[in-house]
């Protein structure tokens, strides 16, 4: 790392990492944010909006706004997606801009009833292509004439991420990174920016032969150079499509509460609530994830 940035790491502290990774409410219920081979893991088209880091009275502490849409094609084999997420955190502003093409490969479920599959059997691929815009504001840290903060960093990065997703019945497990290229190409020579590795995996529990009782047990690991692995535990339990309950506990020590509700069937708004380990200096946060699905909405799941 180069002295610059290593200044502003130790100044930012060990929330740095966190942020990189999307809350628990928005990878769980938008997974195709950080693996693009689910962009055409759904039966129909879905819009998500979601924003975190509301009421937050530390300054610098975390924010975090995102818009995707994602949408199946023709023989529903292939997807096509894109999205923005922009991401603040201390003097530190990211935006990026990506659009998502996705292949899925079926697999026969003859041994399965159909009312346990939840989404398309298969194996999905995933690609990304993207920009992202990475800015520091030094002067804003008012150090003084230091040489080595006497200049903003404002650079563009190419991205370009793959994922790769098996869904077969009730388990799901994915891999992804949201850029392979790291800070290559990048238009500034002063960076050094690691990109992560993500690995997740879930299982459906169903309580009924109509689905209308969820229980979903899942983990992240996250994996970044220089970092610790990060680990995610959550579990989430949904009723009748109309309500939904969870729980989260990251490895660095935070928690994460959420409660959704379905509205219209096509609906689904989340609210969740963000509990920062005494380790952490963020504070705790509130966000909020609204997903509109076309055609049959939610009540096809």
């Amino acid at each position: 790392m180069s002295f610059r940035l290593h200044i502003i790491a130790l100044l930012l502290g060990g929330f740095c990492y966190a942020q990189q990774t999307p809350v628990f409410s928005e990878y769980n219920y938008n997974p195709f944010l950080i693996n693009s081979a689910h962009a055409g893991a759904l039966q129909s088209a879905e819009i998500s909006l979601a924003h975190s880091g509301f009421f937050s009275t530390i300054d610098g502490s975390p924010k975090s706004s995102n818009f995707s849409f994602r949408t199946p094609l023709g023989n529903k084999m292939m997807g096509l997606g894109g999205g923005l997420i922009h991401d603040e955190i201390g003097v530190t502003t990211s935006t990026s801009a990506f659009a998502a093409y996705s292949y899925r490969v079926p697999l026969n479920l003859d041994d399965e009833p159909y009312w346990k599959v939840q989404e398309p059997t298969g194996i999905s691929f995933g690609l990304t292509v993207g920009l992202q815009k990475y800015q520091e504001n030094l002067l804003g840290l008012g150090l003084g004439t230091d040489p080595l903060l006497s200049q903003n960093i404002n650079a563009t990065l190419p991205i370009v991420g793959a994922g790769i997703v098996l869904n077969y019945a009730k388990f799901y497990i994915g891999l992804s990174t949201p850029n392979l290229l790291g800070d290559r190409f990048a238009s500034e020579d002063n960076l050094d920016l690691q990109s992560p590795y993500y690995a997740y995996m879930g299982y459906r529990f169903y309580f009924s032969r109509f689905e209308n009782i969820l229980l979903k047990p899942n983990v992240l690991l996250k994996y970044e150079k220089g970092a610790p692995i990060q680990a995610d535990l959550n579990l989430s339990f949904t009723m009748n499509s109309k309500f939904e309950f969870g729980l989260g506990y990251r490895t660095n020590s935070s928690l994460n509460l959420l409660v959704g509700t379905y509205l219209f069937d096509s609906l689904r708004l989340v609210y969740s609530y963000n509990v920062a380990g005494k380790e952490l200096t963020i504070g705790n946060t509130h966000g909020l994830s609204l997903n509109f699905r076309f055609n049959r909405g939610y009540s096809s799941d």
